[in-house]
């Protein structure tokens, strides 16, 4: 495997700026020389990306780039399309602790380039790409120098349920798969309104707290995530009533004590714990003194959120799985309606093509959360 690093930060600006134009000059020109010395034309096409741009791209990308912040929702979207990791070559590095899943779904994913998280321009254009797929966030500092380079930039957003619908659709287009962007984006459309369906006729819904648990450092830190991002439309969506958002009005995580925990007494606890055991941190909390008084301890309501390699609260593409157990652990009589291990079936066969065998093998000998 590649690895590249922002090795070049370090560099003299003047030497950089040299660096990005001489390539620049390279990449600029759309002309091709064909096998026989002709010179022949790109064909290109034009899309209309998450920020509104209209964007030329290739008829055809084969050399696809994602990198930057967040890379796995774009990465693990890109694969839910037949072929195209035979045209990425290049993809930031992927790993929350327990591995990456898409190395262990493709076989040929070493022989691409891996870019750490603060990737500069020149170490994208250095693998030739002809399109970067980045999230919207970024495309002031990484985005922009790459568009001044003269390099196609598609911009999605893949964090609110709405997002991933559109955004699957605008993936179709670039890639050249209309229909299988069309699926996708129906089959979240469809299962998130049967989950709410189901839900609509609850005679309650659970007072609810979303935590993310720190506890890697010298103290015990919690935080609960703003109104706008999935953890908490999930929450909803799922019937239940998000109890924290008053306390959480800004872009980011809030950082909430045990006093405020205990104040609004939940009657259910999810918790995640990104890259740390969080089935061992809900232990250490349900046994301890000060968290016993909590209705949601005492009910035996305080509950890890399910992950395999990445947590399902992520607006990744497993949000649709974190949304049904959600749905069934806030509504118990719903598992009537289906086995959550089915659906971990039902979704990886539709998603990337997996067999059952391979779904044992790859995602169910690393789930947790499921079983409580």
């Amino acid at each position: 495997m590649i690895r590249v690093s922002n090795m070049a930060a370090g560099r003299a600006p003047a030497l950089r700026r040299a660096i990005l134009f001489l390539v620049g000059l390279l990449l600029l020109s759309p002309m091709m020389t064909g096998a026989t010395g002709t010179i022949e034309m790109g064909a290109t096409r034009t899309v209309t990306d998450a920020l509104g741009r209209e964007v030329e791209i290739p008829e055809h990308p084969q050399r696809i780039v994602t990198a930057g912040r967040a890379v796995l929702m774009i990465a693990n979207a890109l694969y839910l399309f037949p072929g195209v990791e035979d045209r990425i070559v290049g993809i930031g590095r992927i790993d929350q602790g327990k591995g990456n899943f898409l190395a262990a779904i493709d076989p040929d994913y070493d022989r691409k380039a891996s870019f750490e998280r603060n990737v500069g321009a020149e170490q994208v254009v250095g693998v030739n790409p002809d399109l970067v797929i980045l999230k919207s966030e970024l495309r002031r500092g990484l985005g922009e120098e790459l568009e001044r380079l003269g390099i196609a930039v598609v911009y999605v957003d893949f964090e609110t349920p709405e997002q991933y619908q559109r955004d699957l659709r605008l993936l179709g287009r670039v890639l050249g798969q209309p229909e299988r962007g069309e699926s996708l984006a129906r089959y979240y459309e469809r299962e998130t309104e049967r989950i709410v369906a189901a839900v609509s006729g609850a005679e309650e819904r659970p007072r609810t707290l979303f935590l993310y648990a720190d506890l890697a450092g010298a103290e015990r830190v919690f935080n609960v995530p703003p109104s706008g991002w999935i953890q908490t439309t999930m929450v909803v969506l799922a019937g239940g009533e998000p109890i924290w958002v008053d306390a959480a009005p800004g872009g980011g995580w809030s950082r909430v004590g045990l006093e405020q925990i205990a104040a609004w007494d939940p009657d259910l606890i999810v918790l995640v714990a990104y890259r740390q055991d969080v089935e061992a941190i809900r232990d250490s909390l349900a046994g301890h003194p000060t968290w016993a008084p909590l209705a949601a301890v005492r009910n035996d309501a305080l509950h890890t959120f399910p992950l395999d390699y990445y947590s399902w609260d992520q607006p990744d593409v497993r949000w649709i799985l974190g949304l049904k157990w959600l749905a069934r652990t806030l509504h118990p009589r719903l598992a009537d309606e289906g086995d959550i291990r089915s659906a971990i079936y039902e979704f990886f066969t539709f998603a990337y093509r997996m067999s059952r065998e391979e779904i044992d093998a790859i995602v169910i000998s690393n789930l947790q959360g499921v079983t409580r």
